[in-house]
Formats: C-alpha cells, sequence, structure tokens
C-alpha cells in the first residue's frame, strides 16, 4: 500500500495532523487513483524542526559518508527503478517507454552524475594563511514540480544531502505517487532520521510555509514563474538563500545547412515529447524565410507520425496533458493563434480522434508565427510549435533574444557559425546541433527563468555556504 495517507518525518510514515485530502487523478482516464493527505502549516512545522534537529549531526558527518548514503539511494532508486516508471505513468500520464527511457533514467543520471562530481570537488582548500570550506546551507525546503518528477527530485536532494543539508521536500500534488515511492528510497538507504522529510500539501500552504519559515535556510523551487515570484516573496523578509528554475519559450536557431531538414524534424519532435511539457522545450522554430513552406511540411511529416494514446502501451509515444486546467489553457492558446492569424500547418483544437476520456491534445504546428503574437510570448506547456521566419543571423538573434524567459536556446548549422551564435544567445544553456543530455553541464537560465543552477558540482554550490577562517596557519 503506498503511503498517500502519510508524511514522512524524522525517520517514519506519520499521520497528518488534519484530514484535508484531495484525488489523484489519473490523467489519460481521469479514473482517480487514491487521495492524497495535504499538509498544514503544523506539519510543515515539524518537519521543519525534525530537519532542524538532525542538521548539527549530519552537515559534520564526513563527507565520505555522505556520498556513501547517496550511493545507497542510487542502488535502492535502480532497484526499483519500474516502480517508479509505473509511478509516473499512472500520476502524469507518460507513456511507459517515456516513463522508463527519460523519465527514471534523467533521476538516475543525476544521481550519478552529483556523486561523481562530489568525489571530485575541493571541501577544502588553503588559500595563503586561511583555510576555505564549503559547508552545507542548512534546512532546505525542496519545491518540485509534476512535469519531470524524479529528474528534479534528484537534481535536488542529491546535492543537499552530499552538501550537508537536511530538508523537507514538497512534490507536486498532482503527481505525487513517485515522490512518495523516492521518500520510501531515503528510508532504505538508512538516512539518519530527521536528514530527508516529505510533506506533501499545495503551494500556497506547503510550499508557502517552507518559503516563509525562519528556520528554514533556503528554498529550491522548480515551476512556473508566477509561482516562483511567490515564493521569492515570502521568503524576503528572512534573507534566505532562494534558488528557483521557472519558465522558459526556447528558441531553435535553423541555419541553412546540409542537415537542415533533420535539424527541423528533431526540433518539431522535441516540442512533442513529455506532451510538450517541458520548461526548456524548444518550442518557437526560427528558420529563414525562403524556407518556411519547407519546414512546416517537415513538421508536419512529423506531427502525423506521432502515436497519442493509452500510456500503458509501449508504441504510444505521447500521452495526456497533467489535467484538465492545463488542457483549458493549452485549447485557449491554439485559439490564440487562429485569432491572431497563425497558419494552423497541424493538429488544432480538440482531442485526437477517438480519445474521448483524458486530456489529450493533438500535436500542433503553426506556421508564419511573429514574435508578438501569444503563441511566441506564452510558455504553453503542451504539445505547440510555432514557426517564425527571419530574413538574417542578425535578426534571428534579435527574435530568440526577445522574450522575457532565458532558459535555453537551440541552434542548428555549420560548427563554427553555431558556436559564434551561441555566444550571442541570452539563454542558460545552448544546446547545438542536438547533443545528448549532458548531466554535468550547469541547468538554469536567465531573466524570468530564475537563478541558481543546477546539476552535478552546480547544484553541489547552490546548497552551500562559503567559509573562510582567516589565519589557520
Amino acid at each position: 500500500m503506498m503511503n498517500t495517507s502519510r508524511f514522512y518525518i524524522d525517520g517514519a510514515w506519520v499521520s497528518p495532523l488534519t484530514r484535508d485530502t484531495m484525488p489523484i487523478q489519473n490523467p489519460a482516464s481521469e479514473e482517480i487513483v487514491g487521495q492524497l493527505a495535504l499538509g498544514s502549516v503544523a506539519d510543515t512545522d515539524r518537519a521543519v524542526a525534525a530537519a532542524r534537529a538532525a542538521f548539527e549531526g549530519w552537515t559534520t558527518t564526513p563527507v565520505a559518508d555522505r556520498i556513501a548514503a547517496v550511493k545507497r539511494l542510487l542502488a535502492a532508486y535502480n532497484a526499483r527503478a519500474e516502480d517508479l516508471a509505473q509511478a509516473m505513468s499512472t500520476e502524469m500520464g507518460a507513456p511507459i517507454t517515456w516513463a522508463r527511457e527519460a523519465q527514471v533514467w534523467g533521476g538516475g543520471a543525476h544521481l550519478e552524475s552529483t556523486i561523481t562530481a562530489a568525489e571530485s570537488m575541493t571541501w577544502e582548500e588553503k588559500r595563503g594563511t586561511s583555510l576555505i570550506l564549503r559547508e552545507g546551507i542548512g534546512v532546505c525546503g525542496l519545491i518540485t514540480p509534476w512535469n519531470w518528477p524524479m529528474n528534479q527530485i534528484a537534481c535536488k536532494v542529491a546535492p543537499a544531502l552530499i552538501a550537508g543539508c537536511t530538508m523537507v521536500l514538497k512534490p507536486s500534488e498532482i503527481a505525487p505517487l513517485s515522490g512518495i515511492v523516492f521518500a520510501e528510497l531515503c528510508d532504505q538507504a538508512g538516512l539518519p532520521k530527521g536528514v530527508f522529510n516529505l510533506v506533501n500539501g499545495l503551494g500556497p500552504v506547503v510550499g508557502a510555509r517552507l518559503s516563509e519559515h525562519p528556520q528554514v535556510d533556503m528554498v529550491s523551487f522548480t515551476g512556473s514563474t508566477r509561482a516562483g515570484t511567490a515564493v521569492a516573496a515570502a521568503a524576503a523578509p528572512t534573507v534566505k538563500r532562494v534558488a528557483q528554475e521557472l519558465g522558459g519559450k526556447s528558441p531553435n536557431i535553423i541555419l541553412p545547412h546540409d542537415a537542415f531538414d533533420a535539424a527541423v524534424r528533431a526540433g518539431t519532435q522535441a516540442v512533442f515529447d513529455n506532451t510538450g511539457q517541458s520548461c526548456d522545450a524548444p518550442t518557437r522554430m526560427l528558420v529563414p524565410r525562403d524556407q518556411m513552406h519547407h519546414a512546416a511540411t517537415l513538421a508536419s511529416e512529423v506531427a502525423a507520425a506521432v502515436i497519442v494514446g493509452d500510456p500503458r502501451l509501449e508504441a504510444t509515444t505521447m500521452g495526456p496533458l497533467i489535467s484538465k486546467a492545463q488542457w483549458d489553457k493549452v485549447q485557449r492558446l491554439i485559439q490564440s493563434g487562429l485569432d491572431e492569424g497563425a497558419q494552423l500547418i497541424a493538429g488544432g483544437l480538440g482531442k485526437p480522434e477517438g480519445l474521448n476520456s483524458g486530456w489529450f491534445v493533438r500535436p500542433t504546428v503553426f506556421a508564419g508565427v511573429d514574435n508578438q503574437m501569444t503563441i511566441a510570448r506564452e510558455e504553453i506547456f503542451g504539445p505547440v510549435l510555432s514557426i517564425l521566419p527571419y530574413d538574417s543571423v542578425d535578426q534571428a538573434v534579435e527574435i530568440a533574444n526577445d522574450t522575457p524567459y532565458g532558459l535555453a536556446a537551440y541552434v542548428s548549422g555549420p560548427q563554427d557559425q553555431a558556436r559564434a551564435l551561441a555566444r550571442r544567445l541570452r539563454a542558460g544553456m545552448v544546446n547545438l546541433n542536438r547533443p545528448d543530455w549532458d548531466t554535468f553541464a550547469p541547468f538554469g537560465g536567465y531573466k524570468q527563468s530564475g537563478n541558481g543552477r543546477e546539476y552535478a558540482d552546480w547544484g553541489l554550490h547552490d546548497f552551500c555556504e562559503v567559509k573562510g577562517i582567516i589565519g589557520w596557519d
């Protein structure tokens, strides 16, 4: 029986202090698969108190022992990979193959890369007569999203643990099942009582309390820019550190080159992966104006090949959106594209044929998009691609940077040209010619896409304070 009715606090599964619950819905079938206990301010406070009591013992534990604990967590994670995949397929409608090969893989890869980075990191160093130390910042509130549950939990928990922090995790209440399994893995790994705690609940209750709590030293948040501003405002009076990974509207500049067709196809498919529910999805494709029709044709072919349907089937390549609220938002934005004169090339309003239950949408492509259209400005968080024309590289850069976001950008073209272009883009991550996922590169954005960086040693540094002991010698 999964612990949906309890929280993990101070090394034990405990009952909530209130009886508030909410239904857990499978977005593919609209079936209610369980009831989730919702934490209160009091539940949050006792989790923070447990983390605070455990901090001194954990942060003075040798770093080698902390790394060993995360290695045990990784072993437990790998042993229950299928449980995690099934949980994410159920809670977010992820196609089971995608859940295994992307969602579960991502969490495990981050545990591995954080361990590797920690083993080579300089935790203490002499500079003249001073000793420079990197120490855990303290008690951390970790608030994670529903769209990449294990990826974002691992990106926060692993570096926090190794840095010597204790923590309270609040997963998304919309997709809580995988977070509960992860808490079970932390228990199995034998972490000391109070080092890792989990409280499920609503953002305006548990998330807000973690953000404002005077005994929380840092909040690491992944989610929408709107929610991120609320977290920062709540945290400001206590001057705690806030690390945020927020929204995006990532440009994908495709230069004329021999692999143009492959770049268009790959860029389109990347928008449809995870049903478009990725903050770094390349949703604004920029192509030379004289290639607009050709690129639109290629994109429509990719859209037609997407297999939308039951996430339990291994052949399915795209599942539903996470909820009715998200479905309504995506429909509204597709309608805005039609109203504002974008050319609908594939997909459009409504559900795919034959899928009457579940929050399924049609893989959608718009061409001839102007960067001032709503579909080019707002983060849709659905499988909707906008193709925009450019007349020169300078204009492409101008369009790409003309956004309040700055999380990711993509460039395809001759490597020397792509490198030069990458330096001009205002984004925290620029991907050249469809590289493999690099879990050692920094993950984070410019502007309203947030602050701080995750992955490997970048995440470790975010959870550390730097202390100088002057006169050591």
